[in-house]
């Protein structure tokens, strides 16, 4: 009697969806009311795995860039992530 082996789980990366659809996208939008050092504070406060080291780099990126995606992944975390950046006042744009 032949046994099957049980299937190998995906791999998944990090911030990817669990297949739960489409990862959803939180993006912060460059204000002229922020300052870097409270983005950078922001984001290693709320966003997993964000220090603020790299705070610092994605507040440059939305600076030059006009917005920058700080984290994709399901959306009920997505919701959890954007309401409270956007509730220490940085501008947000629509989940995505």
């Amino acid at each position: 009697m032949a046994t099957e082996a049980p299937p190998k789980p995906r791999t998944r990366r990090p911030g990817e969806d669990h297949g739960h659809g489409d990862p959803v996208h939180v993006i912060v939008l460059n204000d002229d009311h922020n300052t870097f050092e409270h983005v950078a504070r922001t984001l290693a406060r709320f966003i997993p795995g964000v220090g603020y080291e790299q705070g610092m780099a994605l507040a440059n990126r939305i600076h030059s860039a006009g917005q920058a995606r700080v984290w994709s992944g399901p959306r009920e975390q997505a919701e959890l992530y954007w309401e409270q950046l956007r509730d220490s006042g940085l501008t947000m744009a629509p989940l995505a």
